[in-house]
């Protein structure tokens, strides 16, 4: 299994780029994320990889953070999620985003990523729970609870945003029940 490579970027082609080890040219897809932070062509670059062997053709995709690849891992596992959907959802969503989604169980954040629909979201959401490594999760954003889950879906629902849902949420104690934690939240959004 090819798990890394380093070498020198020949060439860069979204989805694709064409990294030069030792003068063996290897196509490696990436994800826009990584195709962004990228350096200029003829510049060292070392990306991890995942190397998918179907039955026509040997597929490399890198990354250029562990986690990226971590998340991509964990999405190809999901029945009717290949690597297509995986690379588009990395490149709409960064890693750590990922992971808060499926940590607040988010569906609207997933189905603006192309390719996504509502049925693939909810799967996606029901599958990745739990899986997706706490060290995923974006700073500043603490694991939260069922019940704070619920309060947050629940504020969105009412047509708040994450953010404003976010900051209520943390005025709110860590072991405050469903009912009683919508309606401190709402008590605060509304001053």
């Amino acid at each position: 299994m090819i798990a890394r490579l380093t070498g020198l970027l020949a060439e860069k082609q979204p989805p694709f780029v064409l990294l030069d080890v030792n003068g063996v040219g290897y196509e490696v897809q990436v994800p826009m994320s990584t195709f962004y932070n990228l350096p200029d062509l003829g510049a060292k670059v070392t990306l991890l990889t995942q190397f998918i062997v179907r039955e026509d053709a040997q597929l490399l995709y890198g990354f250029l953070t562990a986690a990226e690849r971590e998340s991509f891992r964990e999405l190809i596992k999901i029945s009717g999620v290949g690597p297509r959907i995986a690379l588009a959802l990395l490149s709409g969503l960064s890693s750590s985003e990922l992971a808060q989604a499926v940590a607040e169980q988010n569906t609207t954040r997933l189905v603006k990523v192309p390719g996504i629909g509502k049925k693939t979201a909810e799967r996606l959401l029901l599958e990745l729970k739990g899986k997706l490594a706490p060290a995923l999760v974006a700073p500043g954003f603490a694991a939260v609870s069922d019940n704070q889950t619920d309060i947050l879906q629940a504020l969105v629902a009412l047509g708040y945003s994450d953010k404003e849902a976010q900051a209520a949420l943390k005025a709110l104690p860590a072991d405050v029940s469903v009912s009683d934690g919508i309606k401190q939240a709402l008590k605060s959004l509304a001053r």
